[in-house]
This record gives C-alpha cells, sequence and structure tokens, in this order.
C-alpha cells in the first residue's frame, strides 16, 4: 500500500508492518545496522565516522569504480569526492588501484581492514538467513530467494550496481 512519509510517521511498528511490510523489514534491518555502526564508533573499534562508514560500503558495493564513478553514484564533485576517498585511504579501508590498460586511470577498492569490519555485520544477516532455513520449508525458502532475486533485479532499475 503507498502511503506518504507524514502518514508512515505516526505509525508504530506493528502498523507499519501491516500496511507495507517491506519498509517494516528494511527498517529493522537499518536500525539493526545504525545500532552496531554506532556501537562500534562508540567503542573506538571503528575510526570512522558515520559518512566514511556509507562512502566506504557504496565503494564496496559500487565493485571497484573510479573516483569519478564514486562522485557520480552520491551526487556530489569531484573534489568533494577525492577529499573523501583520500580519508578512507589514509585511514586504512579503501586503497587505489591503477589501472593495467591505462596508467592514468585508478580503480578504488577496499581493503582486508574494511573487510574485518564488514564480516562482523553480514554475521547478522547469516543469523536471519539461518532463522529462515530453519523456519520455511525448502520450497519456501527458495521462492523467498528468487523474490528476492526479482526485487535486486527488476524491481531497483535507479540502483544498478552491475558496471
Amino acid at each position: 500500500m503507498n502511503m506518504s512519509p507524514e502518514d508512515r510517521a505516526g505509525l508504530d511498528s506493528t502498523e507499519q508492518l501491516e500496511r507495507n511490510p517491506l519498509s517494516a523489514l528494511y527498517s529493522k534491518f537499518r536500525i539493526h545496522y545504525y545500532r552496531d555502526v554506532f556501537r562500534r564508533i562508540n567503542s573506538r573499534e571503528l575510526s570512522l565516522t558515520t559518512t566514511e562508514v556509507y562512502c566506504v560500503e557504496i565503494i564496496h558495493n559500487l565493485g571497484k569504480p573510479t573516483i569519478q564513478e564514486f562522485a557520480n553514484f552520491i551526487g556530489i564533485s569531484s573534489p568533494n569526492a577525492t577529499y573523501k576517498v583520500n580519508s578512507l585511504i589514509k585511514k586504512g579501508y579503501v586503497k587505489k588501484l591503477q589501472s593495467d590498460t591505462d596508467k592514468r586511470e585508478f580503480y578504488l577498492d577496499v581493503t582486508e581492514k574494511f573487510y574485518r569490519y564488514y564480516n562482523i555485520n553480514e554475521k547478522y544477516l547469516d543469523i536471519v538467513e539461518e532463522r529462515l532455513k530453519n523456519e520455511l520449508s525448502p520450497e519456501e525458502f527458495k521462492m523467498f530467494n528468487d523474490t528476492l532475486k526479482k526485487i535486486y533485479y527488476e524491481m531497483m532499475p535507479e540502483v544498478n550496481l552491475d558496471k
């Protein structure tokens, strides 16, 4: 059901789940993720700001973008993107890789330090997936995954991660 943000604002989580299950599920994952990010920042496990966390995850999910591709994707200028990337490089979460074919071109990639942080976040998704496997029949689990793939490939053309 389509609802405006104003209509959703007054709903508790149960009402949101009834009216828009996808939105409620997405919100629940986001809240878990944000809580985890803030815990890591507050405990000094993570040397990144929240904006830097988002930037490094975007770089990871874009799959070795150039600085220009990264800038275009998030809608900022190249100098601003370069500033953000240089901060991530200095903190050890991103590295530049020189192109084999055009030595003037560089690609951004995440480092092992990023994966140590990122894998901790992925563990929650693994837990939820395991719970789904235990709760659903093999056919239901396959249908659920097929539905997610359909959403990924067909229902979200605005976020194309394939180069």
